[in-house]
């Protein structure tokens, strides 16, 4: 009796695992749902342009490019451009902070106005040369490439900011004046050639070597370069000051006899010849479009200033 009834059992309707529509809805997707996020997100691994890779980025673009930078570079600055030079801050912040900032080295700290207390009334002209000479264990400009002006409102800034009352120095108007007065003398040489042209149009039985000889006398009046009268000419201004004014990249500095003494033995035409086709650091023509002309009178003022 006991085996017809375990065959009775075996006989009857069997069972799956899924009894429940919830059970079904769960089976669907983590049977189909799931795989199909699996591919989309392999698919976007694979095609993805940003991916950890083997090896180094030596190749990429950043870094070639850092390895061909040049070891230097030249910077022209418009001194007659007020908004081209740096403030007093931007000075301030790239090179004096390094000590000024903590009071590193027995340099006066910024704002500390016991510190700056003895210093400030040594004047300004007095500050500017320690800045631009050194003192102590400062180098010459802190160490930094700046013009003499950017210098000079660094100098004014700090010691301000301690309770100094300087004037901020001003752009020099040198080369301005230079131009202004170059104009006139333009203007009058072109004048009496004119008349001149005129005399002799008029005066025909005038002999040709008094004209020539007339004519001779305005070209030198009107050549007569700027060094002749102490006035720096525009070009200076405008382009040699970046480096002489300060010394920059070993440039004799405008006025210093001693660096300009073993310079001065070539010549006017000599040290020319060296500015039109560059030396050192110091690139053709300094780096301007310039004629001879214009370079042989910016280099005859400067040698006029070391003698």
């Amino acid at each position: 009796m006991s085996d017809a009834h375990h065959h009775h059992d075996d006989d009857g309707p069997h069972e799956g695992p899924i009894k429940t529509p919830k059970q079904l809805i769960l089976a669907v997707f983590f049977a189909f749902v799931i795989p199909i996020i699996g591919i989309i997100l392999l698919v976007s691994f694979v095609s993805a342009d940003k991916r950890p890779a083997a090896g180094s980025d030596g190749l990429s673009a950043k870094a070639v490019t850092e390895r061909i930078r040049p070891v230097g570079s030249v910077e022209v600055k418009d001194v007659n451009d007020p908004t081209a030079l740096k403030s007093g801050e931007q000075v301030y912040g790239a090179v004096c902070t390094t000590c000024h900032g903590t009071g590193n080295l027995n340099a006066p700290k910024f704002g500390d106005t016991a510190a700056w207390a003895p210093r400030i009334p040594q004047g300004f002209e007095t500050l500017l040369t320690h800045a631009l000479k050194g003192k102590g264990a400062m180098p010459p400009q802190g160490g930094g490439d700046f013009s003499d002006l950017e210098v000079g409102r660094a100098v004014v800034y700090m010691a301000n900011k301690a309770g100094a009352k300087f004037e901020e120095p001003k752009v020099s108007v040198q080369a301005t004046t230079a131009a202004a007065s170059t104009e006139p003398a333009a203007a009058s040489a072109a004048g009496t050639t004119a008349v001149a042209t005129n005399s002799a149009a008029v005066n025909t039985s005038a002999p040709a070597a008094v004209t020539t000889a007339s004519t001779t006398a305005n070209t030198t009046a009107a050549a007569t370069p700027a060094a002749a009268t102490g006035a720096a000419p525009a070009l200076y201004g405008q382009i040699c000051q970046t480096c002489h004014a300060s010394g920059v990249a070993n440039a004799p500095k405008l006025g210093d006899k001693a660096a300009w003494a073993p310079r001065l033995a070539q010549g006017v035409d000599g040290l020319t010849a060296s500015a039109i086709k560059g030396k050192g650091a110091m690139p053709p023509k300094g780096g301007s479009s310039a004629s001879d002309a214009d370079i042989k009178a910016v280099v005859s003022y400067m040698v006029s200033q070391a003698k």
